[in-house]
């Protein structure tokens, strides 16, 4: 039954569970997200225990005087993040994660250092909770074998293409006006091995000896590495809690490295007038901006943002890759910029002997014209949520969360000294943390946890935000 608190717009309700759930119209919050927020936390805490069933939304929304889409919208996030499952003919219940987890779960492999990882760990009982990895262990193993059967059946090439293959490309171009709304061709695509790859034929063709070529402070230091093997000389650009900091940039950068979807390691997502003057200051000042858009498909709660290649093609490549998608172990990606600059990679490619498996790529295009990645991306989008809205739940109470609304991993910011601290606590019970200081080029100027939930089951997310939650706390408190 239904009961009006004194609190002016704020209705109580008693379910079938015998649970007071709290609305307020006076909020700032919109009801859906108070409604599904509330559940989340009901279900954290135990409230509402595994199996529990839920009233119809149709009784909900009645019991709270709500509009039905309100109760209706609230459970279908609530569905994609996994905390609630359906029974045919049965109703709405809270669904047993942990046991759904952990079935599957499969031995854990050896680590391999990627984007963002730190060196290898051995196989051991760790939960994995650096950043740099998606999750691989959950594919459609027929689209999968399907596309290498097809891939089988084409004769091995003599000459490869240095654009890539003409039929990928064009799909490619297809993938990425829906996915990212770029209205590119064929022309504008070269396929890649990856966003490395992509870095070095940018830096082939844009660099020389002694250029000057910024890099996002902290960053992706694979960026740093590969400029500097290429004779560029290094210039930190600092980034805040948005990303890259366009007031200031020097005038003589050949190039700029950024990721403005989603910065790396701190998490931020460039502003439409911060990108605009960013596009200003590199036309004013003839600079080229490589355009990192490595976990972009996925986001949370927020609508897309233009790529900046987008905006002004003249001014920017783009780099994507498969690596966050579908596996780093594929070895696919693709360079988008003018067909001019592109013409004069694919000549230098070719100077260098640099080449993309044809086959591989054979296969991945069997799963873009067949559908299958964009399935894959869609069932992956549910799974990174589920496990994204366990690290808001259990870290954000302790800490400070950045970059929480996309990609596959959050800034947890710390201060200094606790941040080594936390680090080897957790290590010593069993939770593998990345700090945000060997992102730096310079001096750090932010600090805290890198944390990434893209590779570690759902099931151990939660165990290991729930160790890193409690360590945070002591170390707070100055426990020893």
């Amino acid at each position: 039954m239904a009961t009006v608190d004194p609190f002016v717009g704020t209705t109580f309700v008693r379910s079938s569970v015998d649970l007071p759930v709290s609305l307020s119209r006076e909020a700032a919050v919109p009801l859906t997200a108070q409604l599904a927020g509330w559940l989340r936390r009901a279900m954290l805490d135990g409230t509402l225990p595994p199996g529990e069933r839920l009233p119809s939304s149709r009784a909900l929304a009645a019991q709270l005087k709500v509009s039905r889409t309100v109760v209706t919208e609230a459970y279908q996030q609530l569905y994609a993040e996994g905390w609630l499952e359906g029974r045919h003919g049965s109703g709405t219940f809270v669904a047993d994660m942990e046991r759904v987890a952990d079935m599957e779960r499969v031995v854990t492999p050896p680590r391999e250092t990627h984007r963002d990882q730190g060196p290898p760990e051995p196989a051991a009982a760790f939960i994995d909770l650096t950043a740099g990895r998606p999750w691989v262990r959950d594919h459609d193993r027929a689209a999968w074998k399907r596309a290498w059967r097809k891939a089988g059946e084409s004769p091995p090439g003599a000459e490869p293409d240095p654009y890539g293959l003409p039929r990928l490309r064009e799909l490619l171009a297809d993938h990425l006006r829906r996915a990212r709304g770029m209205a590119v061709g064929p022309e504008n695509i070269l396929v890649t091995r990856g966003t490395g790859n992509g870095l070095d034929l940018c830096a082939l063709a844009l660099l020389g000896a002694g250029a000057r070529a910024g890099v996002e402070d902290p960053g992706y230091h694979v960026a740093r590495t590969v400029f500097a093997a290429r004779g560029a000389e290094i210039v930190p650009c600092p980034v805040d809690a948005d990303g890259v900091i366009v007031d200031g940039l020097p005038g003589d950068l050949r190039v700029l490295y950024t990721t403005p979807a989603h910065q790396f390691p701190l998490g931020g997502r460039l502003p439409i007038p911060r990108r605009e003057r960013l596009l200003s200051w590199a036309r004013s000042t003839g600079a080229t901006i490589v355009e990192d858009d490595y976990d972009a498909e996925f986001r949370y709660d927020v609508a897309p943002l233009p790529a900046l290649y987008g905006l002004d093609p003249s001014r920017v490549v783009l780099l994507g890759t498969l690596s966050k998608t579908l596996s780093p172990d594929v070895g696919v990606g693709w360079l988008v910029g003018t067909p001019e600059l592109v013409g004069r990679i694919a000549g230098l490619r070719s100077a260098v002997a640099d080449r993309t498996s044809g086959p591989v790529q054979e296969a991945v295009a069997t799963l873009l014209e067949r559908g299958d990645l964009d399935r894959h991306l869609r069932r992956m989008r549910l799974e990174y949520a589920r496990r994204r809205a366990v690290v808001v739940e259990l870290l954000g109470p302790v800490c400070r969360l950045r970059g929480d609304t996309a990609g596959l991993h959050v800034l947890a910011e710390l201060p200094a000294a606790v941040v080594p601290v936390v680090v080897e606590r957790a290590r010593e019970r069993g939770v593998l943390l990345d700090a945000t200081g060997r992102h730096h080029h310079g001096r750090e100027r932010l600090h805290g946890l890198v944390i990434g939930y893209g590779s570690a089951s759902l099931a151990d997310v939660r165990r290991g935000c729930r160790v890193l939650a409690e360590i945070v706390r002591e170390a707070a408190a100055g426990a020893p």
